[in-house]
């Protein structure tokens, strides 16, 4: 089978802590827990991403901000196919610009196509493949992890979110009887099964080789309701404008973080880094507000992934950590790590040995 890989990520990126995803799966999940009677606003508070940012359409989210809220979101309504629900609630119109594209286009299988191909748009933290199968041309969409060491239940919850929402989106373009051929997990078969084949309508396979759904050649043939070629051409220009910011932005963030990640423990001035960038400070700040963050919250991004390495080394004391993170002493290091994971440092590098085991 030949697929079409997804946008990979450039060498060096540090896919954890740059803001550059969009919050669709967050005000989503907001969306079912509030109907599962639990509120996840004070949570967003404490990543940084209150109820007015979560309104902004330029709001992008990093990998950290995303996984650290659907983990405490998992924790806090005990389901473990929430993934499942949320991807189940999504509308075309919340992927903005994107969506409008795959309304516009010609098949489903074209549509789905494009969606790969700006999948970084879209808000998605899977990465997404696709190409025609070895058995009777029928077509196959993938999802991989960006990262094989996320944590199980986040990546589970991703992978099922990501799936739900293709078949949500499909039927809601194509109509209420689309069904896959079959779709196939990668996990372990769960406690119940018979959820994901009343989501999918159709056999579901556990502990396959891929996370993939097989879509049969009748159905990926089928004509998209709203097709209309002009509108997808103008629409495709303007993604394509999109996607050229997006990279620029992607970069500025990568290089930014980088210089911060060499320099600690000194944190390099918002001064310095104009600067070094060669444009005012004025600019800078404008650029990053364009990222959707700043860069005392980009510095935090890297202090805190520098902190999460050094506690896994047993031989430094607290102390030797808050002087190599940059931090000025001890109740420095503490007052952040309870900012952070709502623990002490002691506390926290107990739970991540115990993981690691």
């Amino acid at each position: 089978m030949s697929l079409a890989p997804g946008p990979a990520n450039p060498p060096g990126t540090s896919r954890s802590t740059s803001a550059t995803i969009q919050p669709n799966i967050l005000r989503y999940l907001v969306t079912v827990a509030d109907e599962r009677g639990v509120d996840l606003r004070p949570l967003l508070v404490q990543v940084g991403l209150d109820e007015t940012v979560m309104r902004s359409a330029a709001l992008r989210v990093s990998y950290r901000q995303g996984s650290a809220a659907i983990r405490r979101a998992l924790e806090l309504t005990g389901d473990e196919h929430l993934g499942m629900k949320v991807g189940a609630a999504q509308h075309l119109t919340a992927w903005g610009l994107l969506g409008f594209a795959l309304m516009a286009d010609d098949t489903l299988r074209h549509a789905i196509e494009t969606g790969v191909k700006y999948q970084n748009l879209s808000g998605a933290m899977v990465v997404w493949s696709a190409g025609i199968g070895e058995e009777d041309e029928a077509f196959v969409l993938r999802a991989d992890l960006p990262d094989p060491a996320m944590d199980p239940a986040v990546a589970i919850f991703l992978i099922e979110e990501g799936l739900a929402s293709v078949v949500t989106l499909s039927r809601l373009a194509v109509g209420p009887a689309f069904a896959p051929r079959v779709v196939e997990f990668a996990c372990p078969p769960p406690r119940r099964s018979d959820l994901f084949s009343a989501l999918f309508g159709c056999p579901v396979r556990f502990g396959a080789p891929a996370n993939r759904m097989v879509i049969a050649p009748a159905w990926a043939r089928a004509r998209m309701p709203g097709r209309d070629p002009v509108t997808y051409a103008s629409t495709l220009e303007m993604l394509d404008a999109q996607m050229a910011s997006r990279r620029d932005q992607q970069d500025l963030l990568e290089v930014l973080e980088i210089s911060v990640a060499q320099s600690l423990p000194v944190v390099p001035s918002f001064a310095e880094q104009a600067r070094r960038h060669t444009t005012s400070e004025r600019t800078l700040r404008r650029r990053l507000a364009d990222c959707g963050t700043t860069y005392e919250a980009l510095v935090e991004g890297v202090r805190r992934e520098r902190v999460e390495q050094l506690l896994l080394r047993p031989e430094l004391t607290l102390r030797d950590i808050a002087r190599r993170a940059g931090f000025s002493d001890e109740r420095a290091l503490r007052r952040a790590v309870h900012r952070w994971h709502g623990t002490s440092p002691v506390h926290l590098r107990e739970q991540m040995r115990t993981d690691r085991l």
